[in-house]
């Protein structure tokens, strides 16, 4: 009777993790951005691959996702402080029109052939910077639409939109790139940015005013001030923060390891970034909901961090293409867990005029630690070995992780709190 009964409470909670689709205007909203992100996949394989055939390049590959990651390091103070203070429907329906313009630029200058490794980098910091705007205002849009009772079932459900996209447009990208070419993944992805800003008109949303006689600068010292004294707080964007930096830069080698490795082509690449979307559509559908009833945050997101590390080592040794597959499916079972169960908490954890600040903030010291680790293991990469540079940082995140939960004994005993609806 038990086990029945605790098999039967774990189906309602699961069950519930998608209670926030009821909600017509996320609905609407979470759909048009499934289209769209499986646009930007396609688009990113595509791209990672016309660089590495524009340049044979490790570091080359390394300077373009840091091109694209530099401005959220560098908008970070004001980027939050826009998505508090200003209309995020408008934020967000000029950033993806951009968005949509440069993708048909860039499959224009690859259809006739005209492309240079220089277009590339120019694109991709003006991309970076329309993101950095973009990311807050995104995510705390979900806030508005869901509420905060559903905001880390709202952001799960966005998560596993990305994560189908992640799994499915690698793939596609694979095929388009040994069909027709790399040029068709551009112009699907510019037509795909049509679908999120129908939607975007068509959702209403509710965005609470705050004051905005202080400037950027200003609110984003305030928000520093606030984190500083939130222990968990600055817990959850370490674990992030190494996870990006070692682990996340990983990826951005694959056609290396596709190549130099695994002696295969574009579609090798395909299948690689395919596993990794895979397995983190795996965790987004079934870890993520299930870590949601758990209360030992801590433990999800230091297990998590442990478990990436083992399997990245596991890929840092692997030359055989089923192997590296499975090794990135695992690892992709974690990533989730620790950077989408961060970023659902902190907007618990944030009073309502600071959601999109400390967004911003998790963002800068997360995901803008890219523009470092991507430098650092494309050049280390080219120096020592792919496989050298994977086998070094898988080690650098199994060993920080288990840092962190030894030596910080709040996190080990951390219990998430029912919080206040703000």
């Amino acid at each position: 009777m038990i086990n029945t009964n605790r098999f039967s409470s774990i189906l309602r909670m699961y069950a519930g993790s998608f209670a926030p689709l009821k909600n017509r205007n996320l609905r609407i909203y979470l759909g048009g951005q499934a289209v769209s992100l499986l646009g930007t996949w396609m688009q990113s394989t595509a791209q990672s691959w016309v660089v590495w055939e524009l340049t044979q390049s490790e570091s080359s590959l390394g300077i373009v996702v840091m091109l694209n990651s530099l401005p959220l390091l560098l908008m970070a103070p004001w980027a939050g402080s826009i998505a508090d203070r200003f209309n995020r429907r408008m934020i967000l329906l000029v950033t993806q029109s951009i968005a949509m313009l440069l993708a048909f630029s860039l499959a224009l200058l690859i259809q006739t052939h005209l492309v240079q490794i220089w277009h590339i980098y120019i694109f991709a910091f003006i991309l970076g910077t329309i993101n950095a705007l973009d990311f807050p205002a995104q995510q705390a849009f979900i806030g508005d639409l869901s509420g905060m009772s559903q905001v880390r079932q709202a952001i799960t459900l966005n998560i596993m939109g990305l994560q189908v996209a992640r799994m499915l447009g690698p793939a596609i990208a694979g095929i388009l790139l040994k069909v027709v070419g790399s040029a068709a993944a551009f112009w699907i992805n510019g037509f795909s940015f049509m679908v999120v800003l129908l939607s975007i008109f068509m959702v209403r949303s509710h965005q609470q005013e705050i004051n905005k006689h202080n400037g950027g600068r200003g609110q984003f010292r305030e928000t520093v001030d606030y984190i500083r004294v939130q222990p968990r707080m600055i817990d959850l964007m370490v674990f992030a923060a190494l996870v990006t930096f070692f682990g996340l830069s990983i990826m951005n080698i694959l056609p290396s390891v596709a190549d130099h490795v695994l002696n295969g082509d574009s579609q090798t690449f395909g299948l690689l970034f395919g596993a990794s979307g895979a397995g983190a559509l795996i965790s987004t559908l079934i870890l993520l909901p299930l870590s949601q009833a758990s209360k030992r945050v801590g433990l999800i997101i230091s297990g998590a961090a442990v478990w990436m590390g083992t399997f990245y080592f596991l890929l840092s040794r692997s030359t055989w293409l089923p192997l590296s597959m499975v090794a990135i499916f695992f690892v992709s079972l974690g990533a989730p867990l620790v950077l989408t169960t961060g970023l659902g908490v902190m907007q618990l954890m944030a009073p309502a005029n600071m959601r999109a600040r400390i967004i911003s903030l998790f963002t800068m010291l997360t995901f803008g630690l890219q523009p470092l680790s991507s430098l650092f293991i494309g050049y280390t990469a080219e120096m020592l070995g792919t496989q050298t540079v994977i086998m070094i940082n898988s080690l650098c995140l199994a060993a920080g992780a288990l840092l962190m939960f030894f030596f910080r004994k709040g996190l080990r005993d951390w219990e998430l709190q029912p919080v206040e609806k703000h």
